[in-house]
């Protein structure tokens, strides 16, 4: 009897993702189509559990990973998640972060094959993802695109470590820098997919990829996976740890602020006003500026430096200097 048994997908009881074994291959597919298979703390959690339990059944020789529905594979983290929460109390996001750390570590060192099955669109962290996975395979109305720069974020889950190894330095600038829509076309070119195919074709697609890795010896494949990871390794561990630390505190700046509100309220994000509040000496860093005031009547220190009242006791605050200079 083995320590390590594959279990019954079904008795994991998942709940934001469709786990199921069968014919060698186990799949896993991200179930929260009404937001785009966008992917919260607990959706990672479930994924992190499969990829483990795959990596461990003998029975299983292939992980695809895929999102349910036609519309989306995945569009990254879940942004209500992070306006309500990680802006909230940043020190939960490096928490979450080590979490999407440790799911993508479980999924690359699965020891097994891994094919994205991409049935819709790939977005931040989705292509992150994808990336993490070893050989991708899209149906022809796919498109990829990473959103960091535009939402207050950085796309160092994967995108920034990944993407230049996978596609060249300059097209990774530009994926990461533009944050625009990349076709399958494109995609193909660059290498950052394997094939495409029409969307009614992509699960026999996906089924021929998976039945000629089945024919091939497990450990000899399972050592080439390893040997053939060593950059995007490198890469990764590198950087993962440093990443964490700077958008954990990136967190309680005045862009995360801006980008994920806006996301979530279905609006155009200030980024130049970003810029702009700079530029006329005012703080790009802070929502409220840096904490430099004392209120003259109750004494309340470390107040924002553009609030005009105490919030403490409510008395007028002497105008800054930054705070002039932005609205002169």
């Amino acid at each position: 009897m083995t320590n390590f048994p594959g279990k019954d997908p079904e008795s994991f009881g998942f709940s934001e993702i469709i786990y199921t074994k069968r014919d060698w291959v186990a799949t896993v597919t991200m179930n929260r189509p009404d937001k785009y298979n966008a992917y919260t703390y607990h959706t990672l959690q479930e994924m992190t559990q499969a990829f483990r339990d795959a990596s461990w059944d003998d029975s299983v020789a292939v992980v695809v990973l895929t999102g349910a529905g036609d519309k989306a594979f995945c569009t990254g983290g879940d942004v209500q998640e992070y306006a309500d929460e990680y802006t909230q109390r940043p020190r939960d996001y490096w928490k979450w972060m080590g979490l999407f750390i440790e799911t993508l570590d479980t999924l690359r060192n699965i020891g097994k094959p891994t094919i994205a099955r991409l049935n819709g669109m790939v977005v931040g962290g989705g292509n992150e993802l994808n990336m993490a996975c070893d050989l991708a395979i899209a149906a022809d109305h796919v498109r990829i695109r990473q959103v960091g720069a535009e939402v207050g974020s950085v796309a160092a889950g994967g995108a920034t470590q990944w993407l230049p190894l996978i596609v060249g330095d300059r097209r990774a600038r530009e994926i990461l820098w533009l944050c625009e829509w990349v076709d399958t076309a494109k995609a193909l070119e660059w290498g950052l997919i394997n094939q495409v195919v029409p969307y009614a074709e992509l699960d026999d697609a996906v089924a021929t990829m998976a039945a000629k890795l089945v024919d091939k010896f497990p450990e000899c494949l399972r050592y080439t996976k390893q040997q053939t990871n060593f950059w995007k390794d490198l890469a990764w561990y590198q950087t993962a740890g440093h990443a964490r630390e700077w958008l954990a505190l990136h967190y309680t700046s005045l862009e995360p602020n801006e980008g994920m509100r806006a996301f979530v309220e279905k609006r155009r994000a200030d980024r130049v006003g970003v810029r702009q509040r700079a530029a006329r000496g005012g703080s790009s860093e802070f929502v409220w500026g840096p904490y430099n005031q004392r209120c003259p009547s109750c004494g309340a220190s470390a107040l924002p430096a553009d609030f005009a009242f105490c919030g403490q006791c409510g008395a007028q605050l002497e105008p800054s200097t930054a705070r002039q200079a932005e609205r002169s």
